[in-house]
């Protein structure tokens, strides 16, 4: 098995790192392609936890979500998207001969498109990060680069950090009947990791980096929160995985479900108090 997850990570690093180094065209396509993907998953899981929705609305919204980051910046638009989205998976529902039966779909539909949409998160990073100064030891990059850097290696130290010490000495579980693994140890292990790679992250992008103290660990509980909500979906739909796409790694999903919750924090981190 770990073998299969290392061959796994050398497949997905290098699109990854590819698309960073090109800029945020490149990073845009890859999340168009991880939202596609990602709406085929997630309705798929609705569907066998026993909520019908309108899948192919759905993930064309998701995606819609991704594009309208990537082409036209701005909250209130993808606001606007939502709304017409909400309206138009209700009329969609009307179809069904029972109202609750109705019901339940409008209300998968747009849950499923918005969840898989919060990946268009870090699109909204990108337009809204603020330029690197030149001095900075991370100047050769772009402010989008940067902050995007920033929010991929956070979530990657507190998932190795949690992973190791739980591994290591975890002992006391939590939140068991969503995910049996997760220890209490192990989450402190995490927001060690995260919070000491967010100051280094911050000071490198020419920012003070006694910011990290707050946002490392508002970054690391937010990809644990994600992690959770995904196991919270996958156990309520009987699936060890989101999908089978990646070998050791599950589905798209499985790799994504704590920057769905991450992106939006780092971005609001990044609206609410740098300038």
């Amino acid at each position: 098995m770990l073998r299969t997850r290392a061959l796994s990570a050398v497949i997905l690093v290098p699109p990854l790192v590819i698309a960073l180094v090109i800029g945020v065209p490149a990073v845009a396509a890859v999340l168009v392609l991880v939202a596609l993907l990602g709406g085929s998953e997630v309705f798929r899981l609705l569907r066998q936890a026993g909520y019908p929705a309108l899948s192919l609305f759905g993930t064309a919204l998701a995606v819609g979500l991704v594009l309208e980051a990537a082409l036209s910046p701005g909250a209130e638009k993808g606001l606007l998207l939502v709304a017409v989205g909400f309206v138009l998976a209700g009329v969609g529902a009307f179809g069904r001969p029972d109202p609750r039966d109705g019901l339940v779909v409008w209300v998968a539909t747009v849950f499923g498109a918005v969840y898989v949409g919060l990946i268009a998160f870090v699109l909204h990073l990108a337009n809204a990060a603020p330029s690197v100064p030149p001095g900075a030891p991370l100047h050769v990059l772009s402010a989008a680069q940067g902050w995007i850097l920033l929010l991929v290696l956070g979530v990657w130290s507190f998932d190795t950090g949690a992973y190791l010490v739980g591994r290591q000495i975890g002992r006391h579980k939590f939140l068991t009947h969503i995910s049996p693994s997760k220890s209490v140890e192990g989450v402190v292990g995490g927001l060690v990791a995260t919070t000491v790679v967010t100051c280094v992250m911050l000071l490198a992008l020419g920012q003070n980096p006694l910011g990290g103290v707050a946002l490392g660990p508002l970054l690391g509980l937010a990809a644990q929160a994600g992690d959770l909500a995904e196991s919270m979906l996958k156990r309520a739909a009987g699936a060890k995985d989101s999908g089978t796409l990646i070998p050791g790694h599950g589905g798209i999903l499985d790799r994504i479900d704590s920057f769905l919750f991450a992106g939006p924090v780092v971005a609001l981190y990044v609206l609410a108090l740098v300038r």
